[in-house]
């Protein structure tokens, strides 16, 4: 009877290796059938020839199947010392895909950090966007951060200018100060002077005053 090997196994090898252990079998059971069948007399020269022939197939049969015994031996070793070699590099995949999602966990933390942190140039009293686009048209299709940025350099440039206005109106207003100073200086000077010069004529006005 031969024995239909398994479906699952796919290897050529082990199949060949399959084939060969049936033949074996069958050959053997050839062999025992053609014992038990054999009188008591002395067989005859075919049949010693028949066996002769069977034993040597036999004999062949078990050589090669040893042989295949052998490298299905060594394969399977191979198969497993290249199975262990497998999972240890899937076991380090897998450690490194677990690293790498900590990582990726810990800057989507950092991100929302850094874009939750109260910067201050968000509290800086810029112009409305919409009014900073209708004064630079040139920036209407910017995205979100450059525009902010072209803002922040416009508010730097108009501050600069403001800062500039101021140092020069306070040069103007200590100027100012000094030419207002100096002029009470001079509004007190001549007060003086005319105190002196009304004291000073009271005795011709006295004089003008007397009856001749």
């Amino acid at each position: 009877m031969t024995v239909q090997p398994l479906t699952v196994i796919q290897d050529p090898a082990l199949l060949h290796c399959l084939d060969v252990a049936d033949r074996t079998r069958n050959l053997c059971h050839e062999i025992v059938s053609a014992l038990e069948n054999t009188t008591d007399g002395e067989p005859s020269e075919q049949v010693l020839i028949e066996r002769s022939r069977k034993q040597k197939q036999l004999n062949a049969l078990m050589i090669q199947l040893k042989g295949l015994h052998r490298s299905a031996v060594i394969s399977s070793r191979e198969a497993k010392e290249a199975t262990s070699e497998a999972r240890r590099e899937v076991d380090r995949l897998h450690l490194q895909l677990q690293n790498l999602y900590y990582e990726q966990r810990h800057l989507r933390g950092e991100i929302t950090a850094c874009r939750d942190f109260p910067h201050k140039y968000t509290s800086l009293p810029l112009i409305p966007e919409k009014e900073f686009l209708e004064q630079h048209p040139q920036h209407q299709e910017t995205d979100r951060h450059n525009l902010m940025i072209a803002r922040l350099n416009n508010e730097k440039v108009v501050r600069e200018e403001l800062e500039k206005q101021r140092k020069e109106l306070l040069v103007r207003k200590q100027a100012l100060t000094m030419e207002n100073k100096k002029r009470k200086d001079d509004l007190a000077s001549l007060d003086e002077q005319l105190k002196k010069f009304i004291e000073s004529s009271r005795s011709i006005q006295t004089t003008f005053q007397k009856d001749y």
